[in-house]
Formats: structure tokens, C-alpha cells, sequence
């Protein structure tokens, strides 16, 4: 890390703490030439994930609209908000660990069922079935007999 008093190009870190509010690290550094002391801060840097649409129109990924789109589907049923931000925190993170800087719509409603089905069949079957877009009932009564 350069030294924002004499610009010499080596430092030592004295102390390192994780700050609050973001995911970032505050380290307090000592230049070695002229020493004397600053203060920097690392945080993660992120590449943008891009949602692919059905009629191929791409936007960011937005975390509140799974969010939104579960608690639709968890109205009424016994499933908390803390399950549900877990739910939609881990398949961020699937996405996110996926390196793919685009991923399809398609992709995030089935994580999204997986991770419905686990906690609540009526949540998942009701998702499913906006998702999906059942025409009639037939359709609706084939995803219950595949449970």
C-alpha cells in the first residue's frame, strides 16, 4: 500500500478490524520509510449479476424481488421472515459462487422452489403455480402427485 505522505510504496499493518456496516476490513498501517500512520479500508469488490428474462430483456438481480416473490407465496403459511431472508440469502449466495455474471430467470425460480419445497409444500406449490403458469388443473394436479 503506497503512503499518502511520502508515496513510498511499502507499509506495515499495525492493527486490522471488520467494520459494521459493510463487509469491508479497517487497517491501520505504518509507512516504513517515513512512519507515520494512515488508515485504509478493503471491502469485496462485486461483479454485477445480470437476470436473464423470459423474452431475453436483462436487469440486475434484485434479492427484494425473490424476497418478495416467497413471501406471496409463504402468506398465511407458518414460515417466518428470518426463514425466508435465509432462503433468499442463500440463493444470492448460489448465484454469487456461481461466477456467472448473467443467469436465467428459469434458474432463480427453480432455486427458489427447492428452497420453498424444503420448508413448506403449500408455499411451494403455490410459487409454482404462478411460476410456472398453469393454464388448467390438470397441470396443477400433476406437480402434487410428483411431491
Amino acid at each position: 500500500m503506497r503512503c499518502i505522505y511520502c508515496g513510498f510504496e511499502d507499509s506495515k499493518v499495525l492493527d486490522s478490524r471488520s467494520t459494521d456496516e459493510t463487509n469491508s476490513i479497517r487497517r491501520r498501517r505504518e509507512c516504513l520509510k517515513c512512519g507515520r500512520r494512515f488508515t485504509t479500508y478493503e471491502t469485496v469488490e462485486t461483479v454485477p449479476i445480470l437476470v436473464v428474462k423470459k423474452d431475453g430483456s436483462r436487469q440486475p438481480f434484485d434479492i427484494n424481488k425473490v424476497k418478495g416473490g416467497m413471501i406471496k407465496a409463504c402468506e398465511k403459511r407458518p414460515v417466518s421472515a428470518a426463514q425466508i431472508d435465509e432462503m433468499a440469502l442463500d440463493i444470492e449466495k448460489q448465484i454469487q459462487n456461481s461466477l456467472k455474471q448473467e443467469i436465467p430467470s428459469q434458474e432463480i425460480g427453480e432455486m427458489i422452489m427447492q428452497k420453498l419445497k424444503a420448508v413448506d409444500e403449500i408455499a411451494y406449490v403455490r410459487f409454482a403455480s404462478v411460476y410456472r403458469q398453469f393454464k388448467d388443473v390438470t397441470n396443477f394436479i400433476k406437480l402434487i402427485t410428483e411431491m
